[in-house]
Protein backbone atom coordinates (compact mmCIF):
# COMPACT_ATOMS: atom_id res chain seq x y z
CA UNK A 1 0.00 0.00 0.00
CA UNK A 2 2.97 2.58 0.84
CA UNK A 3 4.76 1.64 -2.06
CA UNK A 4 1.72 2.25 -4.35
CA UNK A 5 1.46 5.91 -2.76
CA UNK A 6 4.98 6.86 -3.34
CA UNK A 7 5.14 5.91 -6.98
CA UNK A 8 2.73 7.56 -7.62
CA UNK A 9 5.04 11.05 -6.66
CA UNK A 10 1.52 12.77 -6.00
CA UNK A 11 0.39 11.70 -2.46
CA UNK A 12 2.26 11.44 0.92
CA UNK A 13 4.42 14.00 2.37
CA UNK A 14 4.14 16.67 5.01
CA UNK A 15 1.07 18.98 4.80
CA UNK A 16 2.43 23.00 3.89
CA UNK A 17 0.42 25.19 6.50
CA UNK A 18 -0.71 26.89 3.45
CA UNK A 19 -2.41 23.60 2.19
CA UNK A 20 -4.22 23.20 5.73
CA UNK A 21 -5.41 26.68 6.11
CA UNK A 22 -6.69 26.88 2.66
CA UNK A 23 -8.66 23.33 2.58
CA UNK A 24 -10.18 24.26 6.11
CA UNK A 25 -11.15 27.92 4.75
CA UNK A 26 -12.88 26.14 1.93
CA UNK A 27 -14.70 23.42 4.12
CA UNK A 28 -16.02 26.28 6.52
CA UNK A 29 -16.97 28.21 3.81
CA UNK A 30 -18.64 25.56 1.72
CA UNK A 31 -21.04 24.65 5.07
CA UNK A 32 -21.79 28.43 5.53
CA UNK A 33 -22.98 28.12 2.00
CA UNK A 34 -24.88 24.99 2.56
CA UNK A 35 -26.27 25.88 6.15
CA UNK A 36 -27.39 29.50 5.85
CA UNK A 37 -30.58 29.26 3.81
CA UNK A 38 -31.90 27.15 6.34
CA UNK A 39 -31.91 30.17 9.01
CA UNK A 40 -33.67 32.15 6.66
CA UNK A 41 -36.74 29.89 5.91
CA UNK A 42 -38.82 32.43 7.82
CA UNK A 43 -38.22 35.12 5.67
CA UNK A 44 -38.15 32.91 2.53
CA UNK A 45 -41.48 32.23 3.30
CA UNK A 46 -42.71 35.98 3.50
CA UNK A 47 -40.28 37.05 0.79
CA UNK A 48 -41.53 34.51 -1.84
CA UNK A 49 -44.59 33.18 -0.18
CA UNK A 50 -43.98 29.25 -0.94
CA UNK A 51 -46.05 26.53 -0.56
CA UNK A 52 -44.36 23.48 1.80
CA UNK A 53 -43.00 21.60 -0.29
CA UNK A 54 -40.93 24.82 -2.48
CA UNK A 55 -39.73 26.00 0.91
CA UNK A 56 -38.01 22.47 1.13
CA UNK A 57 -36.54 22.65 -1.76
CA UNK A 58 -35.00 25.77 -1.40
CA UNK A 59 -32.66 23.63 1.05
CA UNK A 60 -32.51 21.00 -0.72
CA UNK A 61 -31.63 22.32 -3.89
CA UNK A 62 -28.34 22.85 -2.95
CA UNK A 63 -28.09 19.57 -0.98
CA UNK A 64 -29.27 17.51 -4.26
CA UNK A 65 -26.10 18.75 -6.25
CA UNK A 66 -23.74 17.84 -3.41
CA UNK A 67 -25.10 14.63 -3.12
CA UNK A 68 -25.24 13.35 -6.43
CA UNK A 69 -21.77 15.02 -7.93
CA UNK A 70 -19.44 14.58 -4.58
CA UNK A 71 -18.31 10.70 -5.98
CA UNK A 72 -17.56 12.55 -9.37
CA UNK A 73 -15.75 15.40 -8.04
CA UNK A 74 -13.75 12.88 -6.07
CA UNK A 75 -12.24 10.87 -8.62
CA UNK A 76 -11.66 14.15 -10.44
CA UNK A 77 -9.78 15.58 -7.80
CA UNK A 78 -7.82 12.24 -7.93
CA UNK A 79 -6.93 12.19 -11.54
CA UNK A 80 -5.93 16.06 -12.16
CA UNK A 81 -5.11 17.98 -9.00
CA UNK A 82 -7.21 18.71 -5.97
CA UNK A 83 -5.72 22.60 -6.11
CA UNK A 84 -7.64 22.96 -9.26
CA UNK A 85 -10.59 21.35 -7.87
CA UNK A 86 -10.70 23.45 -5.01
CA UNK A 87 -10.61 26.66 -7.10
CA UNK A 88 -13.11 25.80 -9.51
CA UNK A 89 -15.54 24.79 -6.70
CA UNK A 90 -15.07 28.46 -4.72
CA UNK A 91 -15.58 29.91 -8.17
CA UNK A 92 -19.23 27.90 -8.42
CA UNK A 93 -19.96 28.48 -4.89
CA UNK A 94 -19.74 32.40 -5.39
CA UNK A 95 -21.52 32.52 -9.28
CA UNK A 96 -24.44 30.70 -6.69
CA UNK A 97 -24.70 32.84 -4.28
CA UNK A 98 -24.12 35.82 -7.07
CA UNK A 99 -27.31 34.32 -8.35
CA UNK A 100 -29.40 33.46 -5.13
CA UNK A 101 -28.50 37.02 -3.55
CA UNK A 102 -29.99 38.53 -6.83
CA UNK A 103 -33.23 36.58 -6.97
CA UNK A 104 -36.57 39.14 -7.74
CA UNK A 105 -39.37 38.58 -4.93
CA UNK A 106 -42.06 36.13 -5.33
CA UNK A 107 -39.90 34.31 -7.87
CA UNK A 108 -38.80 31.39 -5.42
CA UNK A 109 -37.22 29.44 -9.00
CA UNK A 110 -34.41 31.98 -9.35
CA UNK A 111 -33.73 31.53 -6.36
CA UNK A 112 -34.09 27.12 -6.29
CA UNK A 113 -31.16 27.99 -9.70
CA UNK A 114 -28.44 29.59 -7.36
CA UNK A 115 -28.92 26.66 -5.09
CA UNK A 116 -27.86 24.52 -7.05
CA UNK A 117 -25.03 26.04 -8.57
CA UNK A 118 -23.89 27.04 -5.09
CA UNK A 119 -24.42 23.18 -4.56
CA UNK A 120 -22.25 22.36 -7.22
CA UNK A 121 -19.81 24.59 -5.95
CA UNK A 122 -20.15 22.89 -2.52
CA UNK A 123 -19.82 19.15 -4.04
CA UNK A 124 -16.28 19.90 -5.19
CA UNK A 125 -15.39 21.42 -1.85
CA UNK A 126 -16.14 18.73 0.57
CA UNK A 127 -14.70 15.70 -0.59
CA UNK A 128 -11.72 17.66 -2.19
CA UNK A 129 -10.86 19.63 1.13
CA UNK A 130 -10.81 16.08 3.22
CA UNK A 131 -8.94 14.12 0.70
CA UNK A 132 -6.05 16.82 0.48
CA UNK A 133 -5.88 16.88 4.36
CA UNK A 134 -5.42 13.00 4.86
CA UNK A 135 -3.53 12.68 1.74
CA UNK A 136 -0.55 14.39 3.49
CA UNK A 137 -0.77 11.72 6.93
CA UNK A 138 0.01 8.31 6.77
CA UNK A 139 -0.55 7.24 10.66
CA UNK A 140 -3.91 6.65 12.10
CA UNK A 141 -3.36 9.01 14.79
CA UNK A 142 -2.01 12.18 12.70
CA UNK A 143 -4.98 10.85 10.01
CA UNK A 144 -7.39 10.99 13.05
CA UNK A 145 -6.12 14.36 14.19
CA UNK A 146 -6.89 16.03 10.61
CA UNK A 147 -10.10 14.23 10.28
CA UNK A 148 -11.18 15.51 13.48
CA UNK A 149 -10.00 19.31 12.76
CA UNK A 150 -11.43 19.06 9.50
CA UNK A 151 -15.36 18.31 11.21
CA UNK A 152 -14.43 20.65 13.74
CA UNK A 153 -14.53 23.55 11.02
CA UNK A 154 -16.96 22.36 8.69
CA UNK A 155 -19.34 22.23 12.16
CA UNK A 156 -17.79 25.77 12.94
CA UNK A 157 -19.49 26.82 9.17
CA UNK A 158 -22.57 25.90 10.99
CA UNK A 159 -21.99 27.97 13.49
CA UNK A 160 -20.83 30.89 11.38
CA UNK A 161 -23.99 30.27 8.93
CA UNK A 162 -26.99 31.51 11.23
CA UNK A 163 -24.94 34.36 12.89
CA UNK A 164 -24.75 35.62 9.09
CA UNK A 165 -28.27 34.82 7.74
CA UNK A 166 -29.81 36.03 11.55
CA UNK A 167 -27.77 39.54 11.71
CA UNK A 168 -28.40 40.33 8.03
CA UNK A 169 -31.85 39.52 7.93
CA UNK A 170 -33.05 41.08 11.18
CA UNK A 171 -30.99 44.39 10.38
CA UNK A 172 -30.17 44.66 7.23
CA UNK A 173 -31.22 42.93 3.87
CA UNK A 174 -31.13 38.86 3.84
CA UNK A 175 -29.56 39.17 0.36
CA UNK A 176 -26.33 40.74 1.55
CA UNK A 177 -25.41 37.08 3.48
CA UNK A 178 -25.52 35.74 -0.01
CA UNK A 179 -22.93 38.64 -1.25
CA UNK A 180 -20.79 38.43 2.00
CA UNK A 181 -20.20 34.73 1.04
CA UNK A 182 -19.77 35.23 -2.30
CA UNK A 183 -16.90 37.90 -1.69
CA UNK A 184 -15.28 35.38 0.79
CA UNK A 185 -14.89 32.56 -1.78
CA UNK A 186 -13.40 34.61 -4.46
CA UNK A 187 -11.12 35.25 -1.56
CA UNK A 188 -11.05 31.39 -1.08
CA UNK A 189 -9.86 31.32 -4.70
CA UNK A 190 -7.02 33.44 -4.46
CA UNK A 191 -5.82 31.54 -0.74
CA UNK A 192 -5.94 28.39 -2.69
CA UNK A 193 -3.79 29.98 -5.89
CA UNK A 194 -1.10 31.24 -3.86
CA UNK A 195 -0.77 28.88 -0.66
CA UNK A 196 -2.10 25.55 -1.40
CA UNK A 197 -0.04 22.21 -2.65
CA UNK A 198 -1.59 20.29 -4.99
CA UNK A 199 -2.05 15.98 -4.40
CA UNK A 200 -3.69 14.13 -6.50
CA UNK A 201 -4.13 9.30 -6.51
CA UNK A 202 -4.78 8.72 -9.77
CA UNK A 203 -3.73 5.17 -9.53
CA UNK A 204 -6.95 2.55 -10.65
CA UNK A 205 -8.89 6.07 -11.13
CA UNK A 206 -10.58 7.09 -13.71
CA UNK A 207 -13.81 9.06 -15.10
CA UNK A 208 -17.26 6.57 -14.96
CA UNK A 209 -20.14 8.99 -17.43
CA UNK A 210 -22.26 5.72 -16.70
CA UNK A 211 -21.72 5.24 -12.93
CA UNK A 212 -22.41 8.98 -12.33
CA UNK A 213 -24.99 9.26 -14.93
CA UNK A 214 -26.99 6.73 -12.90
CA UNK A 215 -26.20 7.62 -9.02
CA UNK A 216 -27.24 10.94 -9.97
CA UNK A 217 -30.34 9.90 -11.40
CA UNK A 218 -30.97 7.93 -8.95
CA UNK A 219 -30.41 9.74 -6.15
CA UNK A 220 -32.61 12.67 -7.64
CA UNK A 221 -35.23 10.35 -8.34
CA UNK A 222 -35.53 8.78 -4.67
CA UNK A 223 -35.48 12.69 -3.35
CA UNK A 224 -37.93 14.13 -5.80
CA UNK A 225 -40.62 11.15 -4.74
CA UNK A 226 -39.99 11.78 -1.12
CA UNK A 227 -40.87 15.66 -1.40
CA UNK A 228 -43.08 15.71 -3.77
CA UNK A 229 -44.87 12.59 -2.44
CA UNK A 230 -46.36 15.26 0.70
CA UNK A 231 -47.89 18.10 -1.68
CA UNK A 232 -48.68 15.47 -4.58
CA UNK A 233 -49.75 12.51 -2.91
CA UNK A 234 -47.83 9.63 -2.65
CA UNK A 235 -50.33 7.74 -5.43
CA UNK A 236 -49.71 10.53 -7.53
CA UNK A 237 -48.39 8.89 -10.92
CA UNK A 238 -45.31 11.01 -11.24
CA UNK A 239 -44.40 10.18 -7.43
CA UNK A 240 -44.68 6.63 -8.05
CA UNK A 241 -42.79 6.52 -11.36
CA UNK A 242 -40.12 8.59 -9.85
CA UNK A 243 -39.25 6.09 -7.07
CA UNK A 244 -39.45 3.18 -9.68
CA UNK A 245 -37.21 5.20 -11.70
CA UNK A 246 -34.93 5.65 -8.86
CA UNK A 247 -34.91 2.25 -7.85
CA UNK A 248 -34.01 1.29 -11.49
CA UNK A 249 -30.95 3.75 -11.37
CA UNK A 250 -29.46 2.63 -8.70
CA UNK A 251 -29.40 -1.15 -9.52
CA UNK A 252 -28.19 0.07 -12.49
CA UNK A 253 -25.55 1.59 -10.99
CA UNK A 254 -24.78 -1.14 -8.77
CA UNK A 255 -24.09 -3.22 -11.35
CA UNK A 256 -21.94 -1.01 -13.77
CA UNK A 257 -19.70 -0.28 -11.06
CA UNK A 258 -18.87 -4.09 -10.41
CA UNK A 259 -18.42 -4.50 -14.49
CA UNK A 260 -16.27 -1.18 -15.07
CA UNK A 261 -12.17 -1.88 -14.54
CA UNK A 262 -12.16 1.56 -12.24
CA UNK A 263 -15.82 2.33 -10.71
CA UNK A 264 -16.84 5.56 -9.73
CA UNK A 265 -17.34 3.86 -6.22
CA UNK A 266 -15.83 0.63 -5.41
CA UNK A 267 -19.10 -1.53 -4.07
CA UNK A 268 -16.40 -4.07 -2.75
CA UNK A 269 -15.73 -1.66 0.02
CA UNK A 270 -19.35 -2.53 1.60
CA UNK A 271 -17.87 -6.10 2.06
CA UNK A 272 -15.81 -4.38 4.99
CA UNK A 273 -18.04 -4.91 7.60
CA UNK A 274 -17.09 -1.76 9.69
CA UNK A 275 -17.24 0.17 6.27
CA UNK A 276 -21.04 -0.94 5.47
CA UNK A 277 -22.04 -0.16 8.87
CA UNK A 278 -20.07 3.32 9.12
CA UNK A 279 -21.77 4.14 6.00
CA UNK A 280 -25.57 3.17 7.06
CA UNK A 281 -25.33 5.31 10.25
CA UNK A 282 -23.63 7.78 8.56
CA UNK A 283 -26.58 8.27 6.37
CA UNK A 284 -29.28 7.50 8.78
CA UNK A 285 -27.54 10.01 11.52
CA UNK A 286 -27.16 13.62 9.61
CA UNK A 287 -30.56 12.71 8.47
CA UNK A 288 -31.15 12.81 12.22
CA UNK A 289 -29.26 15.75 12.52
CA UNK A 290 -30.23 18.13 9.32
CA UNK A 291 -33.69 17.03 10.42
CA UNK A 292 -33.65 18.53 13.71
CA UNK A 293 -32.19 21.95 12.02
CA UNK A 294 -35.21 21.62 9.72
CA UNK A 295 -37.51 21.67 12.15
CA UNK A 296 -36.37 23.89 14.60
CA UNK A 297 -35.94 26.28 11.93
CA UNK A 298 -39.52 25.79 10.88
CA UNK A 299 -41.10 25.68 14.22
CA UNK A 300 -39.16 29.05 14.86
CA UNK A 301 -39.61 30.70 12.11
CA UNK A 302 -42.40 30.36 10.07
CA UNK A 303 -44.73 28.65 13.26
CA UNK A 304 -43.74 30.78 16.04
CA UNK A 305 -43.06 33.84 13.60
CA UNK A 306 -39.41 34.21 15.83
CA UNK A 307 -37.28 36.80 14.04
CA UNK A 308 -34.12 35.27 12.16
CA UNK A 309 -31.72 36.13 14.51
CA UNK A 310 -33.63 34.34 17.37
CA UNK A 311 -33.77 31.44 15.41
CA UNK A 312 -29.83 31.93 14.73
CA UNK A 313 -29.87 30.74 18.31
CA UNK A 314 -30.70 27.76 18.12
CA UNK A 315 -28.85 26.99 15.16
CA UNK A 316 -25.40 28.22 17.40
CA UNK A 317 -26.32 26.21 20.10
CA UNK A 318 -26.88 23.12 17.12
CA UNK A 319 -23.74 24.30 15.86
CA UNK A 320 -21.43 26.02 17.99
CA UNK A 321 -20.03 23.50 20.09
CA UNK A 322 -17.90 21.82 17.88
CA UNK A 323 -15.30 24.07 17.98
CA UNK A 324 -14.70 24.45 21.61
CA UNK A 325 -15.32 20.30 22.10
CA UNK A 326 -12.43 19.63 19.81
CA UNK A 327 -10.05 18.56 22.13
CA UNK A 328 -11.92 16.56 24.23
CA UNK A 329 -13.52 15.17 20.63
CA UNK A 330 -9.52 14.18 19.29
CA UNK A 331 -9.14 12.83 22.87
CA UNK A 332 -12.07 11.21 22.98
CA UNK A 333 -11.34 9.64 19.55
CA UNK A 334 -7.68 9.10 20.50
CA UNK A 335 -8.33 6.62 23.55
CA UNK A 336 -11.97 4.78 22.81
CA UNK A 337 -13.44 2.48 19.39
CA UNK A 338 -14.83 4.63 17.07
CA UNK A 339 -18.21 2.86 18.01
CA UNK A 340 -17.88 4.06 21.67
CA UNK A 341 -17.74 7.96 20.02
CA UNK A 342 -20.52 7.12 17.84
CA UNK A 343 -22.57 6.01 20.55
CA UNK A 344 -22.34 8.35 23.14
CA UNK A 345 -22.92 11.45 20.34
CA UNK A 346 -26.03 9.77 18.70
CA UNK A 347 -27.49 9.06 22.19
CA UNK A 348 -27.40 12.70 23.79
CA UNK A 349 -28.63 13.55 19.79
CA UNK A 350 -31.81 11.14 20.41
CA UNK A 351 -32.18 12.63 23.94
CA UNK A 352 -32.45 16.04 22.84
CA UNK A 353 -35.03 15.66 20.16
CA UNK A 354 -36.80 13.31 22.32
CA UNK A 355 -36.97 16.44 24.41
CA UNK A 356 -37.53 18.60 21.95
CA UNK A 357 -40.18 16.94 20.73
CA UNK A 358 -42.54 17.10 23.70
CA UNK A 359 -41.83 20.99 23.72
CA UNK A 360 -45.29 23.04 23.93
CA UNK A 361 -45.48 24.80 20.35
CA UNK A 362 -47.12 28.12 22.40
CA UNK A 363 -43.32 28.27 24.42
CA UNK A 364 -41.45 30.65 21.99
CA UNK A 365 -38.67 31.42 24.85
CA UNK A 366 -35.03 31.01 24.12
CA UNK A 367 -34.67 29.17 27.20
CA UNK A 368 -36.75 26.10 26.07
CA UNK A 369 -34.63 25.00 23.51
CA UNK A 370 -31.44 25.39 25.45
CA UNK A 371 -31.14 22.11 26.81
CA UNK A 372 -32.51 19.82 23.69
CA UNK A 373 -30.34 21.62 21.12
CA UNK A 374 -27.36 21.84 23.19
CA UNK A 375 -27.40 18.37 23.47
CA UNK A 376 -28.16 17.25 19.88
CA UNK A 377 -24.82 20.13 19.27
CA UNK A 378 -22.67 18.40 21.73
CA UNK A 379 -23.81 14.44 20.11
CA UNK A 380 -23.03 15.99 16.78
CA UNK A 381 -20.19 17.18 17.62
CA UNK A 382 -18.85 14.24 18.82
CA UNK A 383 -20.55 12.24 15.84
CA UNK A 384 -19.53 13.68 12.69
CA UNK A 385 -15.69 13.70 13.76
CA UNK A 386 -16.01 9.81 14.54
CA UNK A 387 -18.30 8.33 11.63
CA UNK A 388 -15.99 10.18 9.58
CA UNK A 389 -12.93 8.53 10.87
CA UNK A 390 -14.78 5.35 10.84
CA UNK A 391 -15.49 5.29 7.21
CA UNK A 392 -12.42 7.13 5.71
CA UNK A 393 -9.54 4.88 8.41
CA UNK A 394 -10.93 1.62 7.37
CA UNK A 395 -9.59 1.57 3.83
CA UNK A 396 -6.20 1.63 2.75
CA UNK A 397 -4.46 4.94 2.16
CA UNK A 398 -4.40 4.78 -1.51
CA UNK A 399 -7.92 5.07 -1.86
CA UNK A 400 -8.36 7.90 0.78
CA UNK A 401 -9.48 10.26 -1.99
CA UNK A 402 -12.54 7.88 -2.60
CA UNK A 403 -13.55 7.23 1.15
CA UNK A 404 -13.50 10.82 1.57
CA UNK A 405 -15.71 11.52 -1.55
CA UNK A 406 -18.22 8.55 -0.39
CA UNK A 407 -18.62 9.78 3.15
CA UNK A 408 -18.65 12.88 2.00
CA UNK A 409 -21.47 11.99 -0.59
CA UNK A 410 -23.13 9.65 2.42
CA UNK A 411 -23.37 12.35 4.73
CA UNK A 412 -25.09 14.75 2.50
CA UNK A 413 -27.71 12.67 1.35
CA UNK A 414 -28.28 11.94 4.95
CA UNK A 415 -28.58 15.59 4.94
CA UNK A 416 -30.35 16.30 1.96
CA UNK A 417 -32.97 13.44 3.03
CA UNK A 418 -33.37 15.22 6.36
CA UNK A 419 -35.78 18.53 5.47
CA UNK A 420 -37.37 16.12 2.62
CA UNK A 421 -38.33 13.45 5.37
CA UNK A 422 -39.00 15.08 8.15
CA UNK A 423 -40.90 17.95 6.34
CA UNK A 424 -42.97 15.10 3.95
CA UNK A 425 -43.61 13.67 7.84
CA UNK A 426 -44.56 16.96 9.54
CA UNK A 427 -46.50 18.21 6.34
CA UNK A 428 -48.94 14.78 6.24
CA UNK A 429 -49.33 15.17 9.90
CA UNK A 430 -50.33 18.71 9.89
CA UNK A 431 -52.43 18.50 6.80
CA UNK A 432 -54.65 15.45 8.37
CA UNK A 433 -54.47 16.50 12.08
CA UNK A 434 -55.55 20.48 10.40
CA UNK A 435 -58.54 19.02 7.76
CA UNK A 436 -60.48 17.39 10.83
CA UNK A 437 -59.74 20.39 12.51
CA UNK A 438 -61.31 22.95 10.69
CA UNK A 439 -63.93 20.11 9.81
CA UNK A 440 -65.01 20.12 13.55
CA UNK A 441 -64.72 23.92 14.17
CA UNK A 442 -67.66 26.20 14.02
CA UNK A 443 -67.21 27.87 10.83
CA UNK A 444 -69.27 29.16 7.95
CA UNK A 445 -69.31 27.96 4.90
CA UNK A 446 -67.25 30.66 3.13
CA UNK A 447 -64.38 30.51 6.18
CA UNK A 448 -64.45 26.95 6.12
CA UNK A 449 -64.25 27.03 2.15
CA UNK A 450 -61.38 29.11 1.98
CA UNK A 451 -59.27 27.66 4.61
CA UNK A 452 -59.43 24.04 3.01
CA UNK A 453 -58.87 26.04 -0.34
CA UNK A 454 -55.63 27.18 0.96
CA UNK A 455 -54.60 23.82 2.69
CA UNK A 456 -55.02 22.10 -0.78
CA UNK A 457 -53.68 24.73 -2.45
CA UNK A 458 -50.30 25.99 -0.46
CA UNK A 459 -50.40 23.49 2.66
CA UNK A 460 -50.44 23.92 6.11
CA UNK A 461 -48.57 26.71 6.60
CA UNK A 462 -50.13 28.91 3.92
CA UNK A 463 -53.12 28.39 5.96
CA UNK A 464 -51.37 29.95 8.91
CA UNK A 465 -49.79 32.97 6.77
CA UNK A 466 -52.67 33.54 4.56
CA UNK A 467 -56.14 32.99 6.62
CA UNK A 468 -56.66 35.85 8.68
CA UNK A 469 -59.68 33.97 10.64
CA UNK A 470 -58.38 33.77 13.54
CA UNK A 471 -60.05 30.41 14.82
CA UNK A 472 -58.38 29.13 11.40
CA UNK A 473 -54.84 30.08 12.37
CA UNK A 474 -55.47 28.92 15.73
CA UNK A 475 -56.16 25.36 14.30
CA UNK A 476 -52.81 24.98 11.79
CA UNK A 477 -50.78 26.81 14.88
CA UNK A 478 -52.07 23.55 17.09
CA UNK A 479 -51.55 20.95 13.87
CA UNK A 480 -48.22 22.36 13.11
CA UNK A 481 -46.55 22.05 16.34
CA UNK A 482 -47.64 18.99 16.75
CA UNK A 483 -46.44 17.48 13.47
CA UNK A 484 -42.95 18.96 14.19
CA UNK A 485 -43.08 17.89 17.35
CA UNK A 486 -43.00 14.68 15.32
CA UNK A 487 -40.69 15.92 13.60
CA UNK A 488 -38.32 15.90 15.92
CA UNK A 489 -39.03 12.77 17.72
CA UNK A 490 -38.38 10.91 14.19
CA UNK A 491 -35.21 12.28 13.86
CA UNK A 492 -34.27 11.28 17.80
CA UNK A 493 -35.55 8.22 17.40
CA UNK A 494 -33.50 7.40 13.93
CA UNK A 495 -30.52 9.21 16.15
CA UNK A 496 -31.03 6.38 18.79
CA UNK A 497 -31.10 3.33 16.69
CA UNK A 498 -27.97 4.74 15.37
CA UNK A 499 -26.18 4.90 18.33
CA UNK A 500 -27.51 1.09 19.46
CA UNK A 501 -26.36 -0.19 15.94
CA UNK A 502 -22.72 1.59 16.26
CA UNK A 503 -22.43 0.23 20.11
CA UNK A 504 -23.02 -3.44 19.36
CA UNK A 505 -22.46 -3.96 15.87
CA UNK A 506 -19.48 -2.13 14.80
CA UNK A 507 -16.09 -4.37 16.00
CA UNK A 508 -12.14 -3.75 15.64
CA UNK A 509 -10.00 -1.33 15.18
CA UNK A 510 -9.41 1.12 12.25
CA UNK A 511 -6.36 -0.11 11.43
CA UNK A 512 -7.71 -3.98 11.25
CA UNK A 513 -10.32 -3.22 9.49
CA UNK A 514 -8.90 -1.41 6.41
CA UNK A 515 -6.12 -4.60 6.36
CA UNK A 516 -9.26 -6.60 5.21
CA UNK A 517 -8.36 -4.58 1.79
CA UNK A 518 -4.70 -5.01 1.66
CA UNK A 519 -3.51 -7.68 3.70
CA UNK A 520 -0.29 -8.11 1.90
CA UNK A 521 0.92 -4.46 2.59
CA UNK A 522 -0.03 -4.99 5.98
CA UNK A 523 2.26 -7.75 6.47
CA UNK A 524 4.81 -6.12 5.16
CA UNK A 525 4.31 -2.94 7.47
CA UNK A 526 4.42 -5.35 10.08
Amino acid sequence: MTTQIRASGTDGGALRAGTIAAALFAVCLAQIGLAMPATLNGTFQTVFNPTGSELTWISDCSLLPITVMELTFGVLGDLFGRKRLLMGGAFLLAIGELISGSAPASNVHVLWIGQIVAGLGCAALFPTTLAMLVAGERSHAKRARMIAIWAAILSTGNFLAPLLGGITATYFNWRIAFFVVLVLALGDMVITGFAAQDSRSPQGRSLDPAGQTTIALGLFGLLFGVIQGTADGWGNAMVVAAFVFSAVMLVSFVVIELRVPNPLLRVDLFKNRNFALASAVTVVGMFAFLGTAYAISIRMGPIQGQSSMRTAVAFLLLSGIALPLLPLTHKLMAVLAPRWVLGLGFALMAAGNLWAGQLPIDDATLTAIIVPMGLVGIGFAFAVSAVTAAVVETVPHSLAGMASATTSMLRDFGFTLGPAVIGAVATAKATGLLGSGLSGANLSAADSGQAHGILSGGGPIAVLHADSNTTVKGIAHSALGTAYGLGFTVAGIAALVCAVVAVTLLRGSAEETAEEFDPAAAAAAA
